[in-house]
């Protein structure tokens, strides 16, 4: 993955989902969404790599590196009504994003370096 200002230009799930703030009435459907992720990123505008797929994990409704890979930082969250978002940042560059997810699959958007870059996402659910 070609890397844009020190960030991976990719979003890698990546997703901050303006005014999504785990609230505690949905603290307790946020666990619905735990598991494996497989990430497809696709950049429609922008010098980005033109498509990445990329694993993360989603524990206690928050968005962590399904790796060891920790050179990118992963942090987010996910509410009881699906709703996501995810900021990704490397050196000192930051990705955001946002979506929903339903049952095991899900979409959004995202954008990279002041909107440099920008594309969609989708996710389906790999496993606990």
């Amino acid at each position: 993955m070609r890397t844009f200002g020190g960030l991976v230009s990719a979003f890698t799930l990546t997703t901050v989902l303006a005014g999504v703030a785990a609230s505690p009435a949905d603290a307790g459907g946020r666990g619905a969404y735990d598991g494996l992720w497989s990430v497809y990123i696709r950049t429609l505008s922008g010098p980005c790599d033109p498509a990445y797929r990329y694993p993360a994990r989603i524990s206690g409704g928050q968005v962590v590196q399904a790796d060891n890979d920790f050179s990118v930082q992963i942090s987010g969250n996910v509410v009881a009504s699906g709703a996501i978002a995810v900021s990704i940042t490397k050196g000192l560059g930051t990705a955001v994003g946002y979506g929903r997810l339903r049952g095991g699959a899900g979409g959004g958007r995202w954008s990279a370096n002041n909107n440099t870059c920008t594309g969609t996402w989708s996710a389906t659910r790999r496993g606990a």
